[in-house]
Formats: structure tokens, C-alpha cells, sequence
């Protein structure tokens, strides 16, 4: 299964040279550094991107995903079909320049995603953490809630679950400075994100139980939380509260769990 399309510059810069040694031979800032994945920032003709590769996972990784009830992670054709799907569906995320795969053994597949660097930008969990303290003007405090809901909703709507949905990948645009009227947020990190007809209930409450658990450290409030679901299911939040009981009582739990395994992991004095 081998597949190379390229967009500008690269289509010029790699015309003759095998694009699977090009974007290893790329040199930049280097972001996460694996033996089957390499994530590097870099710069060419004075603009930026960011390039991930995929070197095969091999099959014991493939058996062990397979064995604990996950999908492994194959290659960068997940994220690059998840971004054109996301296009379609009218939700701002990142704009893919080069990619390539080859290789039809799954465990040794080589493949690749360029896409255009988002800068500059910030996290929105970085972004909202002042909140708490600082709150901001309301009317963006709502237009940042109502456009989070509004893009999740049509990734949802469209078939699409994102199983790392946290708010540290929604990615404020700062240039122009964003206002209540005029802003942009784009949607990244979607190398684990499902495509299916429809989103089965089962993913589309993880990538909620992910969203609720963040909003708890980035300084959301609970009235916050109420505005995110009446917009989410564009319901009267009366309504929301009555039909969606059993959601709710899930995000909870799923909040106390997700806390719990990160202070194991994170908090100051954690040892694992």
C-alpha cells in the first residue's frame, strides 16, 4: 500500500528525491522522540511545520493494543484522513502539506504528515487557567465555551471521536488578537481519532468524560459546564439535565478516575 501526495513547497522541493528520506533527513526541534514515532518542528523557506513519522509499531505492539481492548496507532494515515473529515465538516483544525506511506505489513509500515505549523497560538487549557483567578470579559468568556461545544458537536455529529480530547489541543489563534467577535480555534493531535458513520454513544462519552475532566484544571466553572452542554446538544439545558442524567452521572465519575490516575502520575511527589 504505498501512497505519496505532496502540496507545495514540497511537491518542488522533494521532485526528485524519495520523500520517505526527505522528511528523515529534515532537521528541527523535536517534540516526542519514540522508537516507532518522531514528532519534529522545522522550518523551510522561512515557514514553519511540523512533521510526524512512523516507522512500523511491529507486532507485539500490534498483539499487546489488540489484546487490552485498544486500536493501535498504525501510521499517519489516521490523522490525515481525520483532518479531511474534519474539513468537511467544517471544524478548524491543522492543513496538511506532504504525506506519504508505504509498506503493506501493518508492523513494519513507514509512513509520514506534514502539516503547517499553527503559530503563533496557545492551549487553551493555558489559556483558561486564569480564569479562576482573573476571570475574564463575559462575552468571550462564552464565545470560547460556545465555539469549544460547537466544534465538538460537529466532530461528533460527522462520525468522528478524538479520544484525547483535552483542552490543551484546542489551540487559540493570537495573530490578529483574537475578540469575542472574531477568533479562530483549531482542533490538533488527532493521530488516535475514530472515522465511522456515526459516533457510537460509548466514545462519544470519553471524549466528553476528557473535555470535563480538563475543564476542572483550567479554571471552568460549573456554570461554564452547563453552558457547554446546551450548546453541545442544542437542547434547553432543563431538557439537557433530564434526557442526559445518565452522561452526567458518568462525567462525574469519570472525573474522580481520570484525577485520581493523574495525581499518580503528574502531582508533585508522584512516583510512577
Amino acid at each position: 500500500m504505498n501512497h505519496v501526495w505532496l502540496a507545495p513547497p514540497f511537491d518542488r522541493l522533494w521532485a526528485d528525491r524519495d520523500p520517505f528520506e526527505a522528511v528523515e533527513a529534515l532537521q528541527g526541534e523535536t517534540f516526542r522522540e519514540l522508537e516507532a514515532r518522531r514528532t519534529l518542528r522545522f522550518e523551510i523557506e522561512g515557514r514553519a511545520y511540523f512533521a510526524k513519522l512512523h516507522r512500523g509499531v511491529g507486532w507485539f505492539e500490534i498483539v499487546e493494543n489488540l489484546a487490552r481492548g485498544r486500536i493501535p496507532v498504525l501510521g499517519a494515515e489516521n490523522e490525515y484522513s481525520a483532518i479531511g473529515r474534519l474539513e468537511e465538516l467544517g471544524v478548524a483544525t491543522m492543513t496538511p502539506v506532504a504525506f506519504g506511506q508505504r509498506g503493506a505489513n501493518p508492523a513494519t509500515r513507514r509512513s509520514f504528515l506534514v502539516t503547517e505549523a499553527l503559530e503563533p497560538t496557545q492551549p487553551l487549557d493555558e489559556h483558561c487557567r486564569s480564569w479562576r483567578n482573573d476571570p475574564p470579559d463575559t462575552r468571550w468568556r462564552r464565545a470560547v465555551i460556545e465555539r469549544v461545544a460547537e466544534m465538538t458537536r460537529r466532530m461528533h455529529e460527522g462520525g468522528i471521536n478524538h479520544r484525547d480530547l483535552y483542552l490543551v489541543h484546542f489551540l487559540l489563534h493570537l495573530d490578529p488578537a483574537p475578540t469575542p467577535d472574531d477568533f479562530r480555534i483549531s482542533l490538533i493531535d488527532l493521530h488516535r481519532a475514530q472515522i465511522r458513520a456515526s459516533t457510537p454513544r460509548r466514545w462519544r462519552d470519553k471524549d466528553l468524560a476528557a473535555l470535563n475532566f480538563a475543564s476542572l484544571e483550567a479554571g471552568l466553572t460549573d456554570r461554564d459546564r452547563l453552558r457547554f452542554a446546551r450548546i453541545y446538544f442544542g437542547r434547553p439545558l432543563r431538557a439537557v439535565l433530564r434526557d442526559e442524567a445518565r452522561l452526567f452521572a458518568f462525567l462525574e465519575r469519570e472525573g474522580l478516575r481520570l484525577m485520581a490516575r493523574w495525581k499518580r502520575k503528574f502531582a508533585p511527589g508522584a512516583t510512577s
